[in-house]
């Protein structure tokens, strides 16, 4: 080739840009600048106004020199001002650090202490959580002989549902009201896409599953193809109208925030989540889309008649990820009118990057049989280079037979950058080139995989492994049965047995003082699973009550697992 190699072409300002989302707000506001973006209660605002309001965001903290290496916190429900932030915050450079509402003081003060934040926003209904977790924070630096510098305090106004008292109590305390700090800002605010799309956009700790939350540093670049490949692998269409019933403080929406940009669609913010307020959404706003972890499914499908609105007016598109859903939820939900779309991930990979394609030729098979197979994790995102099922000591990936156990693996460029200051779990999670999911699947024939369980969450009884979630699906057709965790209990015999935690469906007697009814209850159940499951899967102890739940409503297994261990060992002579 005259003039040099055909590689030997540089990269320049006019043929290279570092991949952001935050062009798509820039985007949404010049191609749709009056189409609604927002909807909050009453307040609606444009496309326009959502850019020139983030573009005030990025310039007031500019102002406060909160900027490159900077992180910012928000602890706050689904409301405009979080939304917001997945722009405003990262236009000014800095990082956002969505914080779980239902965390404790405790937990909140580690999380603002261990990123380093130099601002707060938060919600109204959260202020007094906040200021316990700074006193926390700073008590801890003066124990440790360190300085503590009090971060900007931004307080969250919801006129749409909280007392205005708590605002002013707020600001009397030092917090600067969120639309007031807005407008110190400039609409016309000259923000800069990053120079390096390598540079950090999030920070996500992961949720209270564990005993300690590890902060799960996320990338530009990674943002934007999750955002695009969130899109495409779901069929949203342009001008989509999203429903929040997932929390954006969970990886950023799975990355739908930046999603609805980009789709210059509309956001109808939801700060609490019932199955009423769905169905009222659905009908006024004529929703088309909302994401939702299999327990929010499973409180529409069981709903009273007084708070449903059926048949449903539309179509309306389900993303469903954060637990292995039961057949049964997702048959109930297709005969419901719902199209759910299954799929799976991690807050290390941005979120959902795996799902369960639909096949046409899947149109003709019984209903248990589709329900069975829309069950299955499915295969990689469009933007997810590498996913497999492998031993994790050997790395060799196990037989597409639908019965050999591995570690799920992915690689790609929506993997996390790693973990923020924590060495030894960067090193485990990125071993051997791939990251390490820590969650035990089957490849099936088809390629197809399956997630049977958590590492930690498998059941060896006998020396037998038993999957939590297998036990867990048949329990969920019990017809007294609304939800339902298996966990391990220690057993004289077997070493562990399974211990089923259920919470029945409204109107079945479980009344705590009438103890012969329970046991029948439990003996019934115990006879339904002998007839629906190997012998050996059976559980052995079955406990009413509600179950604990992180607020993405994933069921927290470890507080499960604890009770069952001080349960202690379930006798030779039980059940």
């Amino acid at each position: 080739m005259v003039g040099g190699d055909i590689d030997d072409l540089p990269k320049n300002a006019a043929n290279y840009t570092a991949l952001t989302p935050l062009w798509f707000l820039e985007r949404a506001a010049t191609v749709h600048p009056t189409r609604t973006s927002v909807v909050h209660g009453s307040l609606r605002y444009t496309w326009l106004h959502t850019y020139h309001r983030c573009r005030r965001l990025a310039s007031a903290l500019s102002a406060h020199s909160i900027g490159l290496g900077s992180t910012v916190a928000v602890i706050a429900p689904n409301v405009p001002a979080l939304y917001e932030a997945h722009f405003g915050v990262p236009m000014a450079g800095a990082v956002l650090n969505p914080v779980n509402i239902r965390l404790n003081a405790s937990t909140i003060a580690f999380l603002l202490s261990h990123s380093s934040s130099s601002a707060i926003m938060v919600d109204q209904e959260f202020f007094n959580l906040a200021e316990e977790a700074l006193r926390i924070w700073s008590e801890k630096n003066r124990d440790n002989n360190k300085s503590f510098r009090r971060p900007l305090l931004i307080v969250i106004a919801d006129v749409e549902n909280r007392d205005p008292k708590e605002v002013r109590c707020a600001e009397e305390r030092g917090a600067i009201e969120y639309e007031r700090f807005l407008e110190s800002g400039d609409p016309e605010f000259s923000w800069k896409g990053p120079e390096d799309e390598w540079q950090s956009i999030a920070l996500n700790y992961t949720s209270g599953t564990t005993a300690s939350p590890k902060g799960v540093v996320l990338h530009h670049r990674g943002a934007y193809l999750m955002a695009l490949s969130g899109a495409l692998v779901w069929g949203m269409n342009e001008g989509a109208v999203y429903l929040w019933t997932l929390p954006m403080f969970h990886c950023n929406g799975w990355s739908y925030t930046w999603t609805l940009a980009a789709l210059c669609g509309t956001n109808i913010c939801l700060r609490q989540v019932t199955a009423k307020a769905v169905y009222t959404s659905i009908a006024e706003h004529k929703v088309t889309h909302f994401c939702a972890a299999p327990v929010v499914l499973n409180s529409i499908v069981n709903a009273p008649p007084d708070q449903t609105i059926l048949p449903l007016p539309h179509v309306v598109h389900v993303n469903t990820a954060g637990a292995a859903p039961p057949p049964s939820v997702l048959r109930a939900m297709s005969e419901l009118g719902f199209r759910v779309t299954h799929t799976y991930g991690l807050s290390e990979t941005f979120g959902p990057s795996t799902l369960c394609v639909w096949k046409p030729e899947w149109d003709s098979l019984p209903p248990e049989t589709r329900a069975r197979l829309n069950a299955r994790q499915g295969v990689r995102y469009v933007g997810l280079e590498g996913l497999n099922v492998v031993n994790p000591k050997t790395m060799v990936p196990v037989p597409a037979d639908g019965a050999t156990l591995g570690e799920v693996v992915m690689r790609g460029n929506v993997v996390m950058k790693g973990y923020l200051k924590n060495l030894k779990a960067n090193e485990e999670a990125f071993a051997n080139g791939w990251f390490h999911s820590g969650d035990l699947a089957v490849k099936h024939p088809d390629g197809y995989i399956e997630i049977k369980d958590r590492s930690k969450d498998i059941i060896i009884s006998g020396g037998e492994n038993i999957s939590s979630v297998e036990v867990e699906n048949v329990l969920y057709s019990h017809p007294a049965i609304l939800e339902a965790s298996v966990v391990a209990r220690p057993d004289e015999k077997w070493g562990e047995s399974p211990c089923a935690f259920v919470t029945l469906k409204p109107g079945v007697n479980d009344d705590d003082d009438d103890e012969q009814k329970r046991r029948r209850l439990v003996e019934d159940i115990i006879k339904f699973c002998r007839s629906n499951m190997p012998a050996y899967w059976v559980p052995k102890s079955v406990i009413f009550g509600p179950l604990p739940k992180t607020a993405t409503g994933k069921i927290q297994k470890h507080l499960l697992r604890s009770k069952a261990q001080k349960m202690g060992p379930v006798p030779i002579s039980k059940l």
